[in-house]
């Protein structure tokens, strides 16, 4: 069965949905932005002029990871000490053993974008 043309222009709208997060330089180094997207709380890092992007959560107690201090690429949850690394999402530390998601990153046109690839 061949797909119409249409089909495939709203498919590949559906699939490459990429929201806006802020500016190049709007987020400083060492620091992070919080949007929501979609219902999920979604924390964009600045490390070294790139971008990453995790889930706002640590997977110990559901805290949200932001609010916790920034060690290179490690971010340590203020409530119990659980470090991830915001690259990949791994839990590098008890008591957290389960990885957050992580988001994938783009900048476009100066603009830092990030996708929910859960849905594709």
């Amino acid at each position: 069965m061949r797909r119409m043309p249409a089909v495939l222009h709203v498919l590949d709208r559906i699939m490459s949905n990429w929201t806006d997060v802020a500016r190049v330089g709007e987020i400083a180094p060492s620091t992070c932005k919080v949007i929501d997207l979609d219902g999920t709380n979604i924390a964009v890092f600045n490390i070294d002029d790139a971008y990453f992007a995790i889930e706002d959560v640590c997977t110990h107690d559901g805290g949200d990871l932001s609010s916790g201090c920034l060690e290179g690429d490690q971010i340590v949850c203020m409530r119990h000490g659980a470090r991830f690394c915001v690259r990949t999402g791994e839990a590098l530390t008890a008591p957290a053993y389960e990885p957050t998601t992580v988001f994938p990153v783009r900048v476009e046109d100066g603009v830092i974008q990030v996708r929910d690839p859960r849905w594709d």
